[in-house]
């Protein structure tokens, strides 16, 4: 069926406890099917970006760096597939955007073998499109769900990435060893990987995302509008236009985002300044990636039953106990790490799915792409400030107090959070 032909007749309903459209069960399968290759390029920054810079640059001050310039990247171009996916569509914009990020992982490869920094500070800028992407397929996942499964709906787009973002660190061996073999830099070889994943989700999703959600939920108004939603009436105080759930919503996301790139980033560099090799650091990686999306489904039926106030006070909570777990862990410990790296990766998750949520339920068809694209350049900023200023506070202080920052600035959610009881 024809996106055109789609639009032409309202949803259908099966019978069942959820009722879930058939359209939306095809738009789901489309982009489950897409995040499991996105979450293998995605796990390839994450795992060895770092290292990468280092070994690049020679110093350890500046590992941090990669994470911010694709964090910048991915910034830029969340504006671009958000304001695409407004215009033309979810399937016009998220396979944009990965194809853009495939380039990118190609363009670090290649930065590599010629050991180019400025071609390698431009590649991983426009790697970030990848990551970009990765995170607005959530909103696709929620634009035609029923407002009582909105959570849960976000969660299972998120929760389809664990595969390839847990196989893509825990293949770091596999792909340096394959890439020394060609003689192309052990380290590059995970963005070759990458090139592959984002360039095959881009495929899936022209392929497969039909009818296009956002443009069919827009025609038939297919999800609840602003004035339907229980959060979300004429009494809501608004700032600059938006209704309140969408700013708290956004600052929800936008402090777990920088506490989360901050730890995450200087954790394979302290590791390897423990003696530990790309294995072990492997491993660690894998087990956050999973603890960011594996327990998506738990945070989306707890957003869906309790509120998303409540759980993005979970979530603060959280990577409070993640930044003590690591700051207190004894030097290079693995496994303390693998625990305190599972936490924070957790507390994203509660953060991201209850902000997504907010703003997916207080925000019309009509301009929803766009805001949602603003939205998470808020949070790809502060994700690279976090990276940015990650690898200075470990060369100026410690790892530890690293951590401990972290999980202190994660506290700052609970007064906002707080302060209004859910409506």
């Amino acid at each position: 069926m024809t996106d055109a032909a789609a639009s032409a007749a309202p949803l259908a309903t099966t019978p069942g406890p959820d009722s879930t459209p058939p359209e939306q069960r095809k738009v789901l399968f489309a982009l489950v099917l897409a995040q499991v290759f996105s979450g293998a390029g995605l796990a390839a920054g994450i795992t060895v970006g770092a290292l990468l810079a280092q070994d690049m640059l020679g110093t350890a001050g500046l590992a941090g760096l990669p994470s911010a310039l694709f964090t910048i990247g991915s910034a830029a171009a969340a504006v671009v597939v958000g304001r695409l996916s407004q215009r033309s569509g979810r399937r016009a914009g998220l396979a944009m955007g990965y194809a853009v990020g495939a380039a990118g992982a190609l363009g670090v490869l290649l930065a590599a073998v010629a050991d180019s920094i400025p071609l390698l500070f431009v590649a991983l800028f426009v790697y970030g499109a990848g990551t970009a992407t990765n995170l607005q397929a959530r909103y696709a996942g929620a634009d035609l769900a029923p407002a009582h499964r909105k959570a849960r709906a976000v969660s299972t787009v998120l929760v389809a990435t664990t595969l390839g973002a847990v196989a893509g660190p825990n293949l770091v061996t596999v792909t340096g060893s394959l890439a020394a073999a060609w003689g192309i830099p052990r380290l590059a070889g995970p963005f070759g990987l990458a090139a592959v994943a984002y360039g095959t989700a881009a495929l899936v999703l022209v392929l497969l995302l039909r009818p296009d959600p956002l443009l069919l939920a827009r025609r038939l108004g297919a999800v609840e509008r602003v004035a339907a939603e229980p959060a979300a009436g004429s009494a809501v105080p608004r700032a600059a236009g938006l209704p309140a759930g969408v700013r708290l919503g956004a600052a929800v996301m936008v402090v777990t985002q920088a506490v989360m790139v901050a730890v995450m980033t200087m954790t394979p560099v302290h590791l390897q300044h423990h003696g530990h090799g790309t294995a072990a650091i492997g491993v660690v990686i894998a087990v956050h990636v999973a603890a960011m999306y594996l327990p998506s489904p738990l945070s989306g039926w707890l957003v869906d039953r309790y509120g998303p106030r409540a759980v993005s006070a979970l979530a603060a909570l959280t990577l409070l106990g993640a930044g003590l777990v690591a700051g207190f862990a004894p030097a290079g410990a693995v496994w303390a790490l693998a625990v305190g790296l599972a936490l924070l990766g957790l507390g994203w998750s509660l953060g991201l799915v209850a902000g997504t949520t907010l703003l997916s339920r207080d925000l019309p068809p009509d301009g929803r792409a766009r805001i949602q694209g603003n939205v998470d350049v808020l949070v790809a900023i502060a994700g690279a400030g976090g990276g940015a200023l990650s690898g200075l506070v470990v060369a100026g202080a410690s790892y530890p107090a690293l951590a401990l920052g972290g999980g202190a600035l994660a506290l700052c959610l609970l007064p906002l959070v707080l302060g209004r009881r859910e409506r």
